[in-house]
């Protein structure tokens, strides 16, 4: 009775769907379908996007945000005022700003970029 039992999920296993590979998924996701559908874009914004963050992750994604610039202690500064506005900072370590809005639209009394 046992190994009928075993036998049975064996087969039950084996059979259902979720266990087989799917051979339409792709493994590279990022086609330039997605690319030009802006698929890629509003993943990005979803996950890096204003509110995005709360204000104990900034340090963090300021320290990742300036690791390589040479001005680090000012870059530190105005990153962490922007992200504690914008609850955002942008991917990467430089550009990429047209992704969290407010972070990228904040700009000094001269007209420059207020955020790094």
């Amino acid at each position: 009775m046992a190994r009928l039992s075993l036998l049975l999920l064996l087969l039950v296993l084996i059979s259902s769907p979720s266990s087989r590979a799917n051979p339409s998924k792709s493994a590279f996701p990022l086609t330039s379908e997605k690319l030009q559908n802006g698929l890629y874009r509003s993943n990005l914004q979803s996950k890096y996007g204003p509110g995005s963050l709360t204000t104990y992750q900034c340090p963090g994604e300021c320290t990742r945000r300036c690791s390589k610039t040479q001005y680090h202690k000012p870059c530190m500064f105005f990153c962490q005022k922007c992200c504690r506005k914008c609850l955002c900072v942008p991917p990467g370590f430089y550009g990429n700003k047209q992704v969290c809005s407010c972070y990228n639209n904040w700009k000094t009394k001269r007209g420059g970029p207020k955020c790094p």
